[in-house]
């Protein structure tokens, strides 16, 4: 499985691509290659996601069962947008009209690895997380999310 480390700051061009930074390049396995899926994040990002970690993700949803209400809005939500895009002759990025809006994607951009995946923020908004947070606050999140399994 493909890990991302790093944060790395873009440009979108006019026609809403983005060059992939060599950092994050070099992180991408060979069974990567040049083909992704975009979609929307969980808060006002967009996902960028490698299709060696887009696979599970979507065979696990594939199976969830289609009876159940939750379960389709979930897939309504979580898949509206989803597309796949590839890297073109100079290695960038083009993200769907309709994503770059619901990001609020302009002209600057910030590309923040999240494990398996790339997060694509606009860079206001991105900054506002950390404004609207304190290192106290950072350090009452990591002491109940990284909680020993178990325990």
């Amino acid at each position: 499985m493909t890990g991302f480390l790093g944060e790395y700051e873009v440009t979108l061009d006019p026609k809403g691509r983005f060059l992939l930074p060599a950092g994050l390049k070099k992180q991408l396995s060979e069974e990567d290659g040049s083909v992704f899926v975009v979609n929307r994040g969980m808060e006002r990002c967009l996902t960028l996601h490698p299709m060696s970690s887009w696979r599970p993700i979507f065979e696990r949803i594939s199976q969830l069962n289609d009876f159940d209400p939750e379960v389709r809005s979930f897939r309504r939500f979580f898949l509206n947008g989803a597309t796949t895009v590839e890297l073109d002759s100079a290695g960038r990025v083009l993200i769907p009209k309709n994503l770059m809006e619901y990001a609020g994607l302009e002209r600057d951009v910030v590309l923040v690895s999240a494990v398996n995946k790339v997060e694509i923020w606009s860079a206001p908004a991105y900054q506002q997380l950390f404004d609207a947070q304190s290192p106290a606050d950072f350090s009452a999140l990591a002491a109940r999310v990284m909680v020993p399994q178990g325990g």
